[in-house]
């Protein structure tokens, strides 16, 4: 089987729960380290899927990658080969396919209820759960693609998930370990404090505290999407 191809764009946002999920399941997976300057690959057909994780710069940002992603995420889908966006990727994945990254009304940090849509692509890639808490941290969101189908909203994000076909897009983090969280706590002190009037920040007190009673929750949200994604794979 050709390994599912997982770009890291920043050292802290690495695939986290979705490369346990794979390594429990014998599937290969090979990372590209976006942050440590590894070549983005020219054919997404070397790979049986594509994974974007998240990051702290923008969809919009004129960096020296984001043409190649954005051309590698619209060959995949042309090939049909199954794409994957984690928050920041999620964004990669909407700009690529004709959608529109902008600010959000308020930043997110932390965690939040998101609740899924009522229609039958929404219950296919969730099953029968209507909510979970999940974790974000964002200040941008993402328009869906024309054809795309709206899986997730939260009270101050409308666009928190679409799907298009096999490929699946969130703005949610629900790759999520107790380890990330913690770094993620400590790399953006500054940035938790500074948005602390946001209605959707929590402290890093409060997100750490209840990650006991949350993680298990989001972790068997991302089970079932990310085993009904990787049913797409050939």
């Amino acid at each position: 089987m050709k390994p599912i191809a997982i770009f890291r764009h920043f050292a802290t946002e690495g695939p986290g729960y979705f490369a346990e999920f794979l390594d429990e399941r014998s599937i290969p997976w090979q990372l590209i380290r976006i942050d440590a300057d590894d070549a983005v690959p020219q054919h997404a057909g070397a790979y049986a899927g594509l994974v974007f994780m998240g990051g702290p710069m923008s969809a919009n940002d004129d960096l020296p990658w984001t043409a190649q992603v954005l051309a590698l995420i619209r060959q995949a889908v042309a090939q049909d080969i199954p794409v994957l966006g984690h928050c920041l990727g999620g964004q990669l994945m909407s700009k690529a396919l004709g959608g529109v990254v902008a600010r959000n009304p308020v930043k997110e940090i932390g965690w939040g209820k998101v609740s899924v849509a009522d229609n039958d692509v929404a219950h296919a890639w969730f099953g029968d759960t209507l909510a979970f808490d999940a974790f974000h941290w964002h200040g941008e969101t993402f328009s869906l693609p024309q054809g795309a189908s709206h899986l997730l909203s939260s009270e101050h994000c409308s666009n928190q998930a679409f799907a298009l076909g096999k490929h699946l897009a969130l703005q949610c983090h629900v790759e999520m370990t107790e380890e990330m969280i913690r770094r993620w706590c400590v790399a953006g002190a500054d940035e938790i404090i500074a948005s602390a009037s946001s209605p959707a920040v929590q402290s890093a007190d409060t997100m750490q505290a209840q990650m006991a009673s949350k993680l298990p929750q989001l972790h068997a949200a991302a089970r079932q999407l990310y085993q009904h994604w990787i049913a797409g794979i050939t």
